[in-house]
């Protein structure tokens, strides 16, 4: 056998080594995020639902590092080479505002494995949240202002959506009759009132013993294309 044979062999033979490295280096990472998600939360990730997660990327590749003199970065997008994150990345461009659990009962995504995938298109700039209370609301990064996010998130309240959707039809609305359009109390909506006058949409005038709500005019053509993007 030559020296270039030699050499041929050797080459591939270390080639494999690190890509060997490299998938035991991610199949590991992986796994121990699903032991310590089942530990925290009781719930179980199948194994070839772990085996689904696992991707080579930039990170993967330097696994071995003695084998590498200098890493090139890798576009954001090479995330998306992963089935389940492509999944998860193009249900919220086509749902903007989608809540954690929601993502997850869609696309029948065990909660463990859909937490780990967001986190990585959050952490790799895809994805980026606000938060709604006690919940995070999900949208393609670099798609929507903060402003816009805050009115979608807005929107995905079922009740506020309701009652803006009564106001953007019938135009002017007393408190009683209102309360009656979208079947609360009085009470509800003296409380779902008080978010909706901090925005750009409600306007509140009070005429004589009675408060009347009406659509802010200039506020109606944004209002109804967040309505048909929620919808």
């Amino acid at each position: 056998m030559t020296r270039k044979h030699v050499a041929i062999n050797f080459a591939v033979i270390a080639l494999i080594l690190v890509v060997v490295g490299a998938f035991s280096a991610q199949l590991y990472e992986q796994t121990q995020f699903r032991y310590s998600y089942e530990y925290r939360h009781g719930v179980i990730v199948s194994s070839a639902a772990a085996l689904n997660a696992v991707t080579i990327n930039q990170y993967t590749l330097l696994a071995f590092t003695p084998c590498f003199a200098t890493a090139t970065s890798v576009p954001n997008q090479s995330y998306l080479n992963n089935t389940t994150r492509s999944e998860i990345y193009t249900y919220i461009s086509q749902n903007p505002g989608a809540q954690f659990r929601a993502i997850a009962a869609a696309l029948c995504l065990p909660l463990g494995l859909a937490e780990y995938h967001l986190a990585v298109l959050v952490k790799s700039g895809l994805i980026s949240y606000i938060r709604d209370g006690r919940y995070k609301r999900f949208f393609t990064a670099k798609q929507y202002t903060k402003s816009q996010m805050q009115t979608i998130s807005l929107l995905r309240h079922r009740t506020a959506r309701r009652i803006l959707e009564a106001l953007l039809h019938k135009r002017e609305l007393s408190h009683s009759r209102l309360a009656d359009e979208v079947a609360i109390t009085s009470q509800a909506l003296t409380w779902q009132m008080k978010t909706l006058r901090n925005t750009s949409f409600v306007i509140e005038v009070n005429v004589g013993l009675k408060t009347v709500y009406s659509i802010e005019q200039s506020a109606e053509p944004t209002l109804s294309k967040y309505l048909a993007l929620v919808g």
